[in-house]
């Protein structure tokens, strides 16, 4: 009895475990790549370098674990996982390292967080997500979108002062504010139009990826596939943009492969993976949610680990995050009762 109860606790909380989990790496794994950018590193081959090292890393696991129920490979499910290479490792992940430098680290950040906001919309047009007006868990995941993206704004761009919490009170942590760079309007107009377009990109990946699933529901395998895909597109893009810099393509043993095997592996390879799993028992409005969450967590780790002082707006932005992320779980599992009731009335007539 206690057996299958646990069972059922852990059914029920893996989606949100994952997510966590995934949060958690990216937010590592920003840390990671910021000081490999620093020493050097090329972002279109950063890319190219981290699917390839992802597609390496799973393709025996999607050989021998899905050989029997990998489904037949189609013109148009090849056109889809060509697409899906393109949107995210391609267009996004270098769109909005190529932003970051027309703007600051921050902007790029706070940009990211509209990543939910749009995969809702796009969710609701292809019909992906039920939105009804007129019902209350569905006006719950709305407002809740607003509020989580609101609150990731609020932790981003407003400070208030500083607030001690016992752990890190004598701690003396040198504080680094946003440092206000000399940027232009035209140069900051371009970033936006680059991160803004990548967010789209970005979006857009998780809306596919939920299409492609349905007739391809080979996680391990897709995500292999996604992961060449993107790895050989990006290589012509490097080509092309880079002129046949051959210098670009040189890698030590350093922070700037750790960079690429650490991406790779897990914040391409396994996040493709998990957001699918996810994606078919939740949809993809789910998945996008938690993305704010990881400015929580980076907030967290920072104030234990790190001993850096907390601010008003991080506090009041977190509370913001946490509340809208409970209005989107709380309307995605009405959502889910009522398909599962739908499901047992035709099963009963």
């Amino acid at each position: 009895m206690l057996k299958e109860w646990l069972k059922g606790v852990y059914v029920r909380t893996e989606p949100f475990i994952f997510m966590i989990f995934l949060q958690t790496s990216y937010a590592v794994n920003g840390l990671i790549v910021k000081s490999a950018l620093n020493k050097g590193l090329n972002h279109y081959t950063f890319a190219v370098y981290r699917n390839a090292f992802a597609a390496l890393f799973f393709a025996p696991f999607a050989f021998f674990f899905e050989r029997k129920v990998r489904p037949k490979m189609t013109v148009s499910i090849f056109l889809k996982i060509m697409l899906l290479g393109l949107l995210e490792p391609v267009i996004d992940q270098n769109l909005y390292f190529s932003g970051m430098k027309y703007t600051t680290a921050t902007f790029a950040a706070a940009m990211c967080n509209i990543v939910p906001a749009i995969t809702f919309v796009l969710a609701w047009i292809f019909r992906l997500e039920k939105v009804k007006m007129t019902s209350l868990h569905s006006q719950g995941k709305i407002i809740g979108t607003l509020v989580t993206v609101g609150g990731a704004m609020i932790m981003t761009l407003i400070t208030g002062p500083v607030i001690q919490f016992p752990w890190s009170k004598n701690h003396h942590t040198i504080h680094h504010h946003s440092s206000v760079n000399t940027v232009s309007s035209q140069d900051q107009i371009k970033g936006s139009l680059m991160i803004t377009a990548g967010c789209f990109s970005w979006a857009s990946f998780i809306i596919v990826q939920a299409v492609t699933l349905k007739s391809y529901p080979a996680e391990l395998s897709l995500t292999t596939l996604v992961c060449l895909m993107g790895s050989l597109e990006g290589s012509v893009l490097s080509l092309i943009a880079e002129k046949g810099n051959a210098s670009i393509w040189l890698l030590d043993w350093d922070i700037k492969l750790f960079a690429a095997l650490y991406s790779g592996i897990v914040c391409s390879g396994c996040a493709y993976y998990i957001s699918g799993l996810v994606m078919q028992q939740r949809g993809p409005v789910f998945v996008t949610a938690f993305n704010p969450f990881g400015m929580v967590i980076i907030a967290i780790v920072a104030s234990c680990v790190l001993a850096e002082k907390l601010n008003l707006g991080s506090v009041i932005g977190a509370i913001f995050i946490v509340a809208g992320l409970y209005l989107v779980i709380w309307g995605k599992g009405k959502d889910q009762n009522q398909s599962s009731s739908e499901i047992d009335v035709v099963l009963a007539s």
